[in-house]
Order: C-alpha cells, then sequence, then structure tokens
C-alpha cells in the first residue's frame, strides 16, 4: 500500500511566518506533525511519503503513485486543500481529509469528492478505519465521541522530511483547554479535559527530533501548556535536564494563559529550560468584553502588569488580540488596543477581527441570533463572518489602522524599548550563538538595516544601538529577531490593507 501525506500550503498570514523565512534560509516554519504521526500510526511495511507544500510543488506522479492521499489542513490552508483534492480527483486518487479545517460533520459537505473524512483525533479514529479497510468495509466518515490518552501518540516519523527546511522543531506535550471562551473552538476540537503525556513519553519524543536533525526553536503545539501546573512543572524539571545534558540544543515557545504572572516558580522552571517565547491569549483589556466572551482568567486582573513580570522573569511574551466584540465602542476600539499593545511592551502582537468558528459558543449565539452571515473564516479577513454591533466598515477600517499604527517602525521601536526595558534575558541559560543566528543577523542589517527604507532602517539601527550601549546588551540577539518579526508583520499588514 502506497500512502501519500500531503500538507497544504499556507496563506500569507501573521501565523505562516512566511516572510521572515528569508532571514533564516528555511522553506517552511514548521513540519506537519500531525501528518507525521499518522504515518507512525500506519502499518510498517507500507510506503510512505510525505510532500509539504510549503516546501515543494505537488506533481501528478506524486499522486498517481498513491493508493490514498492522505490531507491533514487547518481554515487558512483551505484554500490549497481544495486544489489538492480536485487534483486528486482528476487523476483517480482516494482522498482522506482530517485535521481542524473540519470543525463540525457539516464541513464534510464542502468536500464532496472526498472519499474518507477523520473528524477527532486520528489515535481515536484511524484505527477503525485501517480495520475497515482490511476487511473492505470501510465508512465515509470516521468520528469518535471521546479523547484519547495520548501517552499512547505515537513519536513522529521525523525520517519522512528535511529538518534542514524548517525554520523550528515541534512538539506537543498536551491536548485540551479547561477555559470556555465563546470564541475558541478548542473546547470542541480538543475537549476541556487537559490530557498530557508523562515527561518521559514527551521527552523521547523531544530526543527523537534532536536525533532527526532538528536544531534551535521548537514549538510546542500545546492548547494550554499549563492545563494542571504541577504535571507542567514536573515535565519541565526533566527537560532542564535533558536539556543541560545536550548544551541547550532547544529553545521553546509555548501557549499558556497571562495567569502563569502569578507562579513564580513556573516561569523560573520555564526560564531554565529555555523556553523562550510564550503565546498569551489576552484578547482585549476591556472587561466588557472579557466578560462577554467568558474570558474569566483575564478577568479582574492588571494585564499589563502580568505581562511586565512575565517579561522580567526572563521570557518574551507574544499574544493574539481580538476586535469585533458586541461590547467594543466603536468611538474608542481603535485608540484603546493600540495604547493596550503599547503599554504591554509586546512586540509580537497578531490582531485579529473577531470570527465566529463552527463548534463555538459564539457560532451558535449568532446563529440564534440571525446574525451569522457564512459558516467560513479567514485569518487575515478585515470582515467579520457575521453582523457586528458596530458598522461594519467603521470595524474594519478601525482593524486597518490598528494594524498600521502598531507596526510603524516609531511605534514599535517603541515597544522594543517598553520590552527591554522589563525584560532579564541572565534568567535562561546562556547559549552560544551560532553560524546561522549570525547569518540572520547580516541578511537583517542587510535587508532592514540597508534596503528597508529610510524610516525602517533608522529605528532598526536606533533599536541595535540603544541595546548595545545600556545595561540590558545580552537582549542584542532577541532585539534582531524581533526586528525580524516586525518584517514579517509589516509586510502582512501592507497585504491586508491593500487587498
Amino acid at each position: 500500500m502506497n500512502i501519500l501525506l500531503v500538507y497544504p500550503e499556507f496563506l500569507a498570514t501573521f501565523w505562516s511566518w512566511k516572510h521572515l523565512l528569508k532571514f533564516v534560509a528555511k522553506k517552511s516554519a514548521f513540519p506537519p506533525l500531525g501528518l507525521l504521526t499518522i504515518a507512525a500510526m500506519l502499518p510498517e511495511d507500507w510506503e510512505k511519503r510525505v510532500v509539504d507544500l510549503n516546501v515543494r510543488k505537488l506533481t501528478d506522479e506524486d499522486i498517481k503513485w498513491a493508493d490514498f492521499v492522505f490531507v491533514s489542513a487547518m481554515i487558512a490552508q483551505k484554500n490549497s486543500a481544495v486544489e489538492i483534492i480536485e487534483r486528486c480527483q482528476v487523476l483517480g486518487a482516494p482522498v482522506v481529509l482530517g485535521g481542524p479545517i473540519l470543525e463540525t460533520e457539516d464541513s464534510c459537505k464542502e468536500f464532496p469528492s472526498v472519499e474518507h473524512f477523520f473528524l477527532g483525533e486520528a489515535e481515536e479514529t484511524l484505527p477503525g478505519f485501517l480495520s475497515d479497510l482490511q476487511a473492505s468495509q470501510e465508512k465515509r466518515v470516521y468520528s469518535s465521541e471521546r479523547f484519547p490518552d495520548i501517552e499512547i501518540s505515537p513519536i513522529p516519523l521525523y525520517r519522512l522530511i528535511d529538518p534542514k527546511d524548517y525554520a523550528s522543531g515541534f512538539a506537543q506535550f498536551s491536548r485540551g483547554c479547561p477555559f470556555e471562551c465563546t470564541f475558541c473552538n478548542i473546547a470542541h476540537l480538543n475537549g476541556r479535559k487537559w490530557r498530557s503525556k508523562s515527561p518521559n513519553r514527551f521527552l523521547a519524543g523531544i530526543d527523537a527530533m534532536h536525533q532527526a536533525g532538528f536544531r534551535g526553536a521548537v514549538q510546542i503545539a500545546d492548547d494550554n501548556f499549563v492545563g494542571k501546573i504541577a504535571k507542567t512543572k514536573e515535565m519541565l524539571s526533566a527537560l532542564i535536564l535533558w536539556q543541560n545534558a545536550r548544551g541547550y540544543p532547544f529553545e521553546f515557545t509555548i501557549e499558556a494563559p497571562v495567569i502563569i504572572a502569578d507562579d513564580a516558580e513556573l516561569m523560573d522552571l520555564m526560564a531554565q529550560a529555555n523556553v523562550k517565547k510564550v503565546f498569551l491569549g489576552l484578547e482585549t483589556d476591556n472587561p466588557e468584553c472579557l466578560a462577554e466572551c467568558q474570558k474569566k482568567q483575564n478577568l479582574h486582573r492588571d494585564l499589563v502588569a502580568d505581562v511586565k513580570r512575565i517579561q522580567s522573569s526572563g521570557l518574551i511574551p507574544m499574544s493574539g488580540f481580538i476586535v469585533g466584540f458586541d461590547s467594543d465602542h466603536p468611538d474608542s476600539f481603535v485608540e484603546k488596543m493600540i495604547d493596550f499593545i503599547g503599554q504591554s511592551g509586546i512586540c509580537m502582537a497578531m490582531v485579529d477581527v473577531l470570527q465566529a468558528q463552527p463548534g463555538t459558543k459564539l457560532y451558535e449565539k449568532l446563529k440564534q441570533q440571525g446574525r451569522l452571515l457564512r459558516a467560513s473564516v479567514s485569518n487575515t479577513d478585515c470582515y467579520p463572518n457575521f453582523i457586528p454591533m458596530m458598522p461594519v466598515e467603521t470595524l474594519a477600517n478601525g482593524y486597518k489602522k490598528i494594524l498600521q499604527k502598531i507596526y510603524s517602525p516609531k511605534e514599535y521601536y517603541k515597544r522594543i524599548r517598553e520590552f527591554v526595558s522589563e525584560y532579564d534575558s541572565s534568567k535562561r541559560p546562556r547559549i552560544k550563538i551560532t553560524m546561522w543566528d549570525f547569518r540572520a543577523f547580516m541578511r537583517a542589517n542587510v535587508w532592514i538595516g540597508i534596503l528597508g527604507g529610510p524610516k525602517v532602517s533608522y529605528y532598526y539601527w536606533l533599536s541595535i544601538f540603544t541595546t548595545v550601549f545600556s545595561k540590558k546588551w545580552r537582549a542584542l540577539s532577541d532585539v534582531v529577531a524581533l526586528q525580524i518579526y516586525r518584517f514579517h508583520f509589516g509586510k502582512v499588514t501592507e497585504e491586508i490593507v491593500n487587498a
């Protein structure tokens, strides 16, 4: 049996990191972790190939070779996924489709030519498909009512890809999130019960990634890294030992709620394990909006002070922000969001217009109210997929103003200075600068510092020199990295504004 596992191409969004890849000479940001895990679950005697369209083109010969084409996709990959499915239909290759793109069973109706659908986690759905396939009794839709113990999840088959193609490794410690944010579909996709691997199982995957040749950045693909803080601390303690024994080959990015600011021991363990970036779902500092979306964990807190504590612990916060809540005031939401982001010193601020995703409480509420316009959502759309309370053009234009302001060279420089004033990089292990780091620095000097245009170049060099000639000079490599991120965010902003 020949199995072709295809990962669709990402749109150029904040999350694709497309415009920063040239600085690190990589083809894509992350490897297709889900497909590599599925490959490890397939029979050993089956032939398997992975084609990541973010790395190379899919050929007709690839498709003709396959007995089945497995496609896993997220919403931001939908256009590419549709093209893949159409090509497979023309060439007679049956498609098996899964991933977050299938949020509900109704989503399957959008892909009429797909042979089989997997709804839910593959550890539950794939075994049934393989058993039915052997008996020639395959069903069209495979779904599960329960969430599996991810301790049984196999180590991804990293040998099917070339680590040199990717800017970051990808690993997973847990799934699920106990919170109930109305706009988030994690509870629907992965459940509210937080499930984690044992430290030994997680480290086995990290070790396999290390042996495959990955080095440097690693994204831990968890919905909530700290769903059970005691278990996370246990894992971090083991990870510190693993990192120390190997000279700290990895620096990690995780996703966690802002409440980590309350636990100094947790943040210290993260820093010692060389967790570098923490994605926080701050969304907004408007308490009415937070109450509206049931983001209770962010209510009754000084969110800016929380961010400062996280920065002073040696971690680099990044965050998502949302506009378009019913409680957002049309006359003030733009200025309030700009001020909130500026005061926080969060440089990597991903701002989105609120979208109602199928499977969320928000989706059901808006559907009942007759305000839903379409089921599909977009990560780069200035317009919501529902009728907002404020005039829709006010929302769209305000969103564009926010992006243009926060990613202007001057405002971004101000946030870098705000960040550096609180940041304490000495809390993390000191890692030698690699040749890859040096090359990225030199490319940034040319592409941003010389060719970036007068304003961009001026604030680039100003951020460099004000850091070098300060007590925080050890943060220089982080400041350069943040300027490279601004290059990416700036390009995506231009694409959104000019669309």
